[in-house]
Order: structure tokens, then C-alpha cells, then sequence
């Protein structure tokens, strides 16, 4: 009897173990994700701090998979050191993930003070592909559908289209399903709608929900890791009974 049960809870601990594969894969494609994001848009955030979130993600996320390693293994099934290190990188996990997803949350009530400088950008936009601000712009607006910090008129207020002869917007605003546009404001149908702001908003809030959302997940399954090694700790490792020699 205590051997079949012995042996349901290293099948449990096993299949949990796996578990925590998927989750390291999700929390850490959520924190690479939300680093290439402030990459790309460095120029339109007031600081890099929340670059810590994603941070705490990827270090969570290699934890994860080590454990995953260790609880998969059929080393940590008898050995006491090994289900001490076990539990021990859980409470790592669980305070790596607690700390990103507090982080995460506090930079997702503040997101609209920390993307203030992106109407600076724009402002300072000058056509030039040398110039930093101009490769900011150009690039969020054709790789998220976007015209203007809300919209194009936003351009018409700008020292760029006043010097261009006010007559179009960059040619980074055509919505690329119509090849002929040259960004002139007589066929505004043909720019992309959306300003940038809520795109840039949007992904970023996207990713941020992951990390907060994936904290939960994550401690549940530590919930039931936790629960499966105490039950292995507390008892012996069951020992076969052998017949001895007659001698």
C-alpha cells in the first residue's frame, strides 16, 4: 500500500514537473517580448525601468526550466538533498515571480506617464534617416499600422509638415494596402488610422498582462509541487523486501 502510494506521488511529481517547462516558456517569451518592445521604442519611454518586469520574467523563466529539469528527474525521487534543492528553487520561482508581477502592475496603471515623451518625438521629427527621432517614428508607424501620436492631424501641428509645405505626412503613414499612396492629406482613406500612442499602449499592456496573469498560474502549480515533495519527505523511501540466504 505505501509503496503504490509512493510511487502515484512520484508520477504526480513528474507530470507537474513538465508543467513547469510550458510555464517557464511562456513567462520567458513574455519577458523577451516586452524587451524588444522597449528596444524598438526606447525614445518614446520616460525611463527604462520598465524593463525590470521582463527581467525578473527571463530570470523566473530559467529558474522554471531548471526545476523542471530536477523535478523530471528520477534522481529527486529518494534523494532528500535533491527534494530540499527542489523546494528550495520553487520559493525562488515564487518570489521572482511575485516581485515581476507587482512590478508589471505598477507599470500598467503608469503607462500613460511613462509613453509622455512620444509626442516629443514626433515633434521632433525631422526626415532625416539619420536622425534617431525620424527612425523611431518611421518604424513604429509601419511596423503598427499607425499615423500620429492619436491620429494624422496630429502631424499638422508639427514643425516637419510646416517646412514640407504642409501638403502630406511621411510616406510611413500609407496604409501599405494602397501601393499608390505618397502620404498627401487629399486622400486621407489611404493613411493608416490609428495613431500610435494606444498601438505602442496596447502591446505593451498586452505583455505586461502576461507576466501579471502567469504569476497565479505559476503558483499553483507550485501549490501542488509543494504538497507532492512534503509527502516524500515525510516518509522513508520504501525498501523492497528481499529473501535472505538460508547462511
Amino acid at each position: 500500500m505505501r509503496d503504490r502510494r509512493r510511487k502515484n506521488l512520484k508520477t504526480t511529481l513528474q507530470l507537474v514537473s513538465n508543467l513547469l517547462w510550458v510555464a517557464g516558456l511562456v513567462v520567458g517569451l513574455s519577458g523577451i517580448y516586452l524587451l524588444l518592445n522597449y528596444r524598438h521604442d526606447s525614445l518614446f519611454f520616460s525611463h527604462n525601468l520598465i524593463t525590470l518586469p521582463a527581467i525578473l520574467a527571463i530570470s523566473s523563466a530559467a529558474v522554471l526550466v531548471v526545476s523542471g529539469c530536477l523535478g523530471s528527474g528520477r534522481s529527486i525521487r529518494d534523494s532528500t538533498f535533491i527534494q530540499g534543492l527542489f523546494v528550495y528553487l520553487l520559493v525562488v520561482i515564487f518570489c521572482l515571480e511575485c516581485t515581476a508581477a507587482a512590478l508589471a502592475y505598477f507599470h500598467s496603471t503608469k503607462l500613460d506617464s511613462e509613453l509622455a515623451p512620444l509626442s516629443k518625438v514626433f515633434q521632433n521629427y525631422t526626415g532625416s534617416s539619420q536622425d534617431p527621432n525620424t527612425q523611431a517614428v518611421d518604424a513604429a508607424q509601419k511596423e503598427l499600422h499607425c499615423c500620429g501620436v492619436h491620429d494624422f492631424r496630429d502631424w499638422l501641428n508639427t514643425s516637419w509638415f510646416n517646412s514640407s509645405g504642409g501638403l502630406s505626412v511621411p510616406r510611413s503613414c500609407c496604409n501599405s494596402c494602397f501601393p499608390s499612396c505618397n502620404g498627401t492629406l487629399d486622400k486621407p482613406w489611404q493613411l493608416y488610422s490609428k495613431g500610435c500612442k494606444v498601438k505602442v499602449e496596447t502591446a505593451i499592456q498586452f505583455v505586461l498582462s502576461l507576466i501579471i496573469w502567469g504569476s497565479p498560474v505559476v503558483f499553483l502549480v507550485e501549490l501542488v509541487l509543494f504538497l507532492t515533495v512534503g509527502q516524500l519527505m515525510i516518509g522513508p523511501p520504501f525498501t523492497e523486501y528481499q529473501a535472505l540466504d538460508n547462511k
